[in-house]
């Protein structure tokens, strides 16, 4: 009987009838409406439900991502999510070259570079959508129903605790300054922070930086005494201070840097007390979105209260909703670190460094400040 079933299966598979994982997928649960959703809400599940797919561009690296997506998953069984973890820079690029091209491009958009998404919105490149928790964020976090804030995310400096004595470590941006300019040699090659024409969010970082304190050309200009290293992402940073190569590292993701501290002894890391930016993973919806309604359910869920506790409590990084309760949420932060928070608002004046003009000025500064740096 056992070699009849399996002679069976054999022919079946031979006619092309054995099902692939894709097919299997239509056989899946249908998802229902969560809680507190309107009704009506289950004709966008029904949609996304046949379109099957999402794709989504991101900054957060897969590893941080992947609690969300299997939970999405959980809620949503009948829609496949394909994610690709790209730098901020070739995200957008990307992303504007496809979508110019007329050809496919990511249904969701999700990145750090708050400036360069604020550009998408501005430039037509993003879809309106009235999300249902679109009231649990505060009013800084969403622009025009077409982009939202998902973290409250600190910036920080981390440095190496074998390298630097704890009363040496800078405790605001003058303290850094000072550093780098009045110690140059002893930190030459060991310092390390974004290369801003490479990297968006280092970019926007550093011009966040000028409009609170023009203490940054002072520290620029020690960048470019210790000659300074440069790196396009905050793990690859966060990589040399763990091994040594690197004594300090300037404005990472505190975030990342909080869960790379917890596994490696040597990494420190502080909120400066003068002032520490708040910026924000946003995310938008594709106009053109080949799976707009996917779409709107991975939009809505990540604003959840929901998906703002995996957030918070499986990915390290900062719930932005106030309701979300644990250490890594906004209310937390802001309860630690009181009034030396700048949190960054999302919205037009975000764009005026994208500017042409403004973009070279800026940079033309830059390197004048860092012209001794290395590979510079």
């Amino acid at each position: 009987m056992m070699r009849l079933m399996g002679l069976g299966l054999a022919l079946l598979a031979s006619l092309g009838l054995a099902q692939e994982p894709e097919e299997l997928m239509s056989y899946a649960p249908r998802a229902q409406v969560p809680p507190g959703y309107p009704t009506t809400y289950a004709a966008t599940i029904r949609a996304a439900e046949d379109e099957g797919r999402l794709v989504i561009y991101a900054t957060t690296d897969m590893a941080i991502a992947r609690p969300l997506i299997a939970d999405f998953k959980a809620m949503y069984p009948r829609i496949n999510v394909e994610y690709d973890d790209l730098t901020s820079t070739e995200l957008h690029y990307r992303f504007v070259a496809e979508t110019q091209l007329g050809g496919g491009s990511a249904d969701v958009i999700w990145s750090s570079a708050m400036d360069l998404q604020s550009s998408l919105v501005s430039n037509g490149y993003a879809q309106t959508y009235e999300s249902p928790e679109s009231a649990g964020l505060p009013a800084w976090a969403k622009w025009k129903s077409q982009a939202w804030a998902t973290t409250f995310e600190p910036i920080a400096i981390a440095y190496n605790k074998t390298l630097i004595p704890a009363s040496e470590v800078p405790r605001t941006h003058a303290d850094l300054a000072r550093l780098l300019n009045g110690s140059a040699e002893r930190f030459k090659g060991k310092v390390i922070t974004y290369d801003i024409e490479k990297s968006g969010l280092g970019f926007f970082l550093a011009t966040q930086d000028v409009g609170v304190a023009p203490v940054f050309w002072e520290i620029a200009q020690g960048f470019g005494k210790v000659d300074v290293r440069f790196a396009s992402t905050t793990d690859a940073m966060l990589k040399q201070i763990a091994s040594g190569k690197a004594t300090i590292a300037y404005n990472v993701l505190g975030s990342y840097a909080a869960t790379q501290a917890r596994m490696e002894a040597n990494i420190g890391y502080v909120f400066p007390s003068d002032y520490t930016l708040v910026m924000s993973r946003l995310q938008l919806i594709n106009k053109k979105a080949t799976n707009p309604n996917a779409a709107r359910l991975w939009v809505d869920y990540i604003l959840s209260k929901r998906g703002q506790n995996v957030i918070a409590n499986q990915t390290g990084l900062y719930s932005v909703r106030a309701d979300v309760i644990g250490e890594t949420t906004a209310t937390r932060l802001t309860q630690t670190l009181g009034n030396s928070l700048r949190t960054i608002a999302v919205g037009p004046s975000l764009i005026g460094y994208l500017n042409n003009q403004n973009y070279r000025d800026f940079i033309v500064q830059w390197r004048k400040a860092t012209e001794n740096a290395a590979g510079k």
